[in-house]
């Protein structure tokens, strides 16, 4: 683990993005759990359950600390009851500036148009902070979705997600066919992708299936695994 460090000509600052461990590999207190944040944007609930069964998932690690966080709404309440869109749920939202704290993230949100929720997308926005500071640099994500149907966006909506995560210098973190046989599935409908787990909504009426739901803490177990080993000594338990 080198030191990296990369000069902004806007703050003539160096960020350093990594430390060399074997210097300060004694400055670790071993006790310090990982932090994975599922941070999500749901509007009708389904990908607000995929983020609860990620985070159990993420839980179920040694050594992880796993927390649900939702984006601020940005559509006043009106519009809301004209959408029937359900009141949120006590999940904490998150402010840009408390990513900084997590060593891991799945992201998730329902797609619009095959990309993602203008919601999701509106936090990332301010989120040029810590651009700024490369805080997020190197540290690994996943994301998660929702689709109104089949053909609505299942993969689209992660690719176009990618962009984000590389302008902030992070590890994108496929499940690729980690979740097995599930991975297969044929006879049923089954929402996810090698690019991470998945829901269709249809009407609204359709709910995570468990299969789906199993995919779902498979990714949340998968990503706070790789957090855990990328934060190294300070993630033992």
């Amino acid at each position: 683990d080198l030191t990296l460090e990369v000069d902004f000509p806007e703050t003539r600052k160096s960020v350093k993005l990594f430390r060399d461990s074997r210097k300060e590999g004694t400055r670790h207190n071993s006790s310090m759990a990982t932090k994975v944040y599922i941070v999500y944007y749901s509007m009708y609930g389904h990908v607000e359950k995929l983020a609860q069964e990620i985070r159990k998932g993420a839980a179920s690690v040694e050594g992880v600390e796993a927390k649900l966080w939702q984006v601020p709404e940005t559509l006043q309440e009106d519009v809301l009851s004209k959408m029937s869109a359900p009141p949120k749920s006590d999940a904490p939202i998150i402010t840009p500036n408390e990513l900084a704290e997590a060593d891991g993230f799945v992201f998730g949100f329902p797609t619009r148009f095959g990309m993602m929720a203008a919601q999701f997308k509106a936090f990332l926005d301010a989120t040029g902070g810590l651009w700024r500071t490369q805080q997020l640099a190197g540290k690994p994500a996943g994301i998660f979705y929702s689709t109104g149907s089949q053909g609505g966006g299942q993969e689209t909506t992660a690719l176009t997600a990618i962009t984000q995560l590389v302008h902030h210098g992070m590890i994108f973190v496929p499940i690729g066919y980690t979740f097995g046989a599930g991975m297969f599935e044929m006879e049923k409908v089954k929402g996810g992708s090698p690019y991470g787990a998945g829901t269709f909504a249809g009407d609204g009426s359709r709910q995570p299936t468990e299969l789906e739901m199993e995919q779902a803490f498979h990714q949340g177990k998968y990503i706070a695994a790789i957090s855990k080993k990328l934060k190294g000594p300070a993630a033992a338990p």
